[in-house]
């Protein structure tokens, strides 16, 4: 990459990070507004039963996350060779175009459909942008540089979702899903001016690339991203509901306390990046143990308007810290397939996405109450630390398992001694 100074880099790099905001924006924002959505697209089932419109509406949830899951590994794979600027792009007018047609489809099925294709384009860009920003931050800072692109995924949760939730409140669901269209509109404009080409990788092909599956490592710690981050999706997806009809607060509460989590997030972005620089794997289990805590903060005290915002503020600062590492983590085991591999944290995390939604939704139309998906989230963190501990033995085995070979490189089989008579 060409040398930077140091202004065109931090431009480059708030281009890269505004991306990030305007996915937060609509990645997050139907979760302050599925009261909102199921009384708009599923009016009867919301008059009938308001529980079971709003864990009906959450599906808009998990359909974005289930295309970060397709898109992510299958757009990456297939331009592994691309110029990463110019994909960029590409990604961008893609957001733009499905997050209008959120906007303006006139039933559910339709919204749904939008809403997957929406989230297509979500891990490469995520995968590309972090290797970008690596690049340009240097040796010894690729945390940092993540980080950094996931700074505006952090900051989309103080400024953007409870900005664009309150926007839906009072203009209606579909003009917020407008404003996220312009964000990214924005972005594409900011990239195109601020972020420098890079030449591609001649080596890079499809095969390449789809050689990481091979390793059993990049699915061990792709499930450790799926389940332990459930536990954060599990809660944030019902948000709105458990501070209405938990905490006793009314609707416009809801932005205040999504500001809270975004603050959150963005302390524990920057802590995590930090962090990840130094150990990896200290950053992964500590952050899982105190996503458990956290949660569990918030589900022994949502009751009380002091408890919620408390536990807001602990569960995005303990969540937004966990991915840096988890990236770095895959991009470490995935050896050459660098791009796969940074797109692959956002299927595993989406897939937690979905995960989480769907079994938190399950728990309330079941009855068993808005904070149900709390204690599911307490498990899904605590299963992530069970999955963190398979990863780190496994390669424990294999670095044992090398080591013997390299100090007896030619001994071959070992069999047993052939008895004298």
């Amino acid at each position: 990459m060409t040398h930077l100074t140091p202004a065109r880099r931090a431009a480059a790099l708030i281009a890269l990070a505004l991306g990030g905001f305007a996915i937060g924006s609509t990645e997050f924002v139907a979760m302050g507004l599925l009261p909102n959505i199921a009384e708009a697209l599923l009016p009867s089932q919301y008059a009938a039963n308001p529980d079971a419109g709003i864990a009906h509406a959450g599906w808009l949830v998990s359909a974005y996350a289930l295309g970060v899951v397709v898109g992510a590994p299958t757009i990456a794979a297939m331009s592994a060779k691309f110029p990463r600027k110019g994909l960029i792009l590409v990604l961008l007018v893609g957001f733009v175009l499905a997050t209008v047609a959120s906007a303006v489809l006139p039933s559910f099925g339709l919204v749904l459909v939008a809403r997957f294709v929406a989230g297509l384009p979500h891990g490469a860009y995520f995968g590309i942008a972090s290797i970008v920003a690596g690049d340009m931050m240097g040796l010894g800072k690729r945390g940092k540089g993540i980080a950094m692109v996931l700074l505006g995924l952090s900051v989309a949760n103080v400024v953007g979702v409870p900005a664009i939730t309150w926007v839906g409140q009072v203009a209606g669901w579909r003009t917020a899903y407008g404003v996220v269209a312009g964000l990214f509109a924005l972005t594409f404009l900011a990239v195109a001016a601020f972020v420098p080409r890079s030449a591609k990788d001649e080596h890079a092909t499809i095969g390449r690339e789809l050689r990481a599956f091979r390793e059993p490592q990049l699915w061990i710690v792709m499930g450790l991203g799926a389940i332990g981050f459930g536990g954060f999706f599990a809660v944030y997806s019902y948000i709105s509901p458990i501070v209405q009809n938990v905490t006793g607060l009314s609707e416009s509460a809801v932005p205040l306390v999504l500001v809270v989590v975004g603050l959150g997030m963005v302390v524990g972005g920057v802590v995590g990046g930090h962090l990840a620089d130094h150990s990896v794997k200290r950053t992964i289990y500590v952050g899982l143990l105190a996503l458990v805590g956290s949660l569990l903060v918030t589900v022994l005290t949502a009751q009380w308007t002091v408890g919620m915002f408390l536990g807001a503020f602990l569960i995005g600062a303990t969540s937004s810290a966990i991915p840096p590492a988890v990236q770095s983590r895959l991009m470490d085991v995935a050896g050459d397939a660098r791009t796969i591999a940074a797109a692959l944290n956002h299927s595993a995390f989406n897939i937690g996405n979905s995960l989480g939604a769907a079994l938190g939704g399950a728990a309330i139309a079941a009855g068993f109450g808005f904070l149900a998906p709390g204690w599911l989230g307490i498990v899904l963190a605590l299963l992530g630390v069970g999955v963190t501990a398979v990863s780190y033995g496994v390669e424990r085995r294999s670095t044992a398992s090398a080591a013997l070979r390299s100090a007896h490189p030619s001994t071959g089989p070992i069999t047993a001694p052939v008895p004298t008579v």
